[in-house]
């Protein structure tokens, strides 16, 4: 199965039900496991601070918001992805909200303390200026996660009074130019958002050649004024948009932990997660903040991730082995 125009991501966005379990879901997972095998990726997840100067509509560690305010100085991080080394995890994804006061050069000096404990990183740090990614690039980043959230440029503004869509997409090519890879996507299904631009979406992450889809579905964020419009977003589209990119994009990863119908379950849904992987995910977390810290990074509420013990019990679950990225 190929696709290639918005309007046959358009049929498929619409398509019934039923029709898209048995026939569009078990192309997409075929797919993935003809390019990754009978494999399951796990990254560990570090986010370094939760403060962030931007106001996005839709995010709950969005600046003003009252919620515990967190920055870890880079040798309590190295200290806690030392410990994580021993569980044979290799892959890093290092994140944080837009936070200009942490130092850009104690960012530089965690990752290379990072690097030189044999982690292959994705750093998502927001927009920067060109010559910081290149310093990040020269550091090892060797992937920056950037999503653009909204691929209309009204709906950006809208809901990211902070900055604009052209800085969204310049910085966008600026990852790119230093030779990183380029992790983005969007938010599925947020209040407002029509089937036609949610295909556009679609087809800028096909445009951009990402490397990664870190794509979920909208999820309400306390004290936030777009969880006022409505929500949560529908789980069926973001299944469907897994799909799709994976038909699309066959090689990307794509984040299979996911939201179930349990709120309480947040991103380590079995469910959620075991419904992403049959629709072609592919990339698990495994969170090694403590657990203050976890529940204070909070972009969106019942953000659990969870641990090794939930991927293990996953690929239980799928009949998958567990591809940590270590030696």
């Amino acid at each position: 199965m190929t696709i290639q125009t918005k309007q046959e991501v358009l049929e498929i966005l619409t398509m019934p039900q039923d029709e898209f379990w048995s026939q569009v879901a078990p192309a997409a997972r075929a797919t993935c496991q003809a390019n990754f095998g009978d494999t399951l990726l796990v990254t560990a997840m570090l986010a370094y601070t939760n403060r962030c100067k931007n106001q996005c509509l839709y995010c709950g560690m969005r600046a003003g918001n009252t919620i515990p305010r967190y920055r870890i100085p880079p040798e309590e991080i190295l200290s806690l992805s030392e410990r994580a080394k021993t569980d044979g995890l290799g892959r890093m994804f290092l994140l944080a909200g837009d936070d200009r006061h942490y130092g850009f050069d104690n960012l530089l000096t965690l990752v290379a303390g990072l690097r030189a404990q044999g982690y292959t990183i994705a750093l998502g740090a927001g927009e920067l200026e060109k010559s910081q990614y290149q310093a990040l690039f020269d550091a090892g980043v060797e992937e920056y996660v950037l999503k653009f959230e909204m691929s209309h440029p009204d709906s950006f503004q809208r809901l990211n009074p902070s900055t604009s869509y052209q800085k969204r997409l310049q910085c966008a090519n600026w990852v790119q130019e230093t030779g990183m890879k380029l992790a983005s996507g969007n938010i599925v299904d947020w209040p407002g958002q029509t089937l036609d631009e949610l295909a556009d979406d679609i087809l800028l992450m096909k445009e951009l050649n990402i490397s990664w889809a870190p794509n979920i579905p909208y999820l309400p964020a306390a004290n936030t004024p777009l969880a006022e419009e409505g929500g949560p977003g529908s789980f069926l589209l973001n299944n469907k948009e897994m799909a799709i990119l994976r038909l699309m994009l066959p090689t990307i990863k794509i984040t299979a932990q996911q939201p179930g119908v349990n709120p309480e379950t947040g991103l380590a849904d079995e469910t959620g997660n075991l419904n992403a992987i049959a629709c072609g995910a592919n990339l698990l977390f495994c969170d090694l903040l403590p657990e203050a810290q976890a529940k204070a990074f909070r972009p969106i509420d019942q953000r659990k991730v969870s641990g090794l013990t939930h991927c293990e019990t996953v690929a239980q679950l799928t009949g998958l082995r567990l591809d940590l990225g270590g030696q």
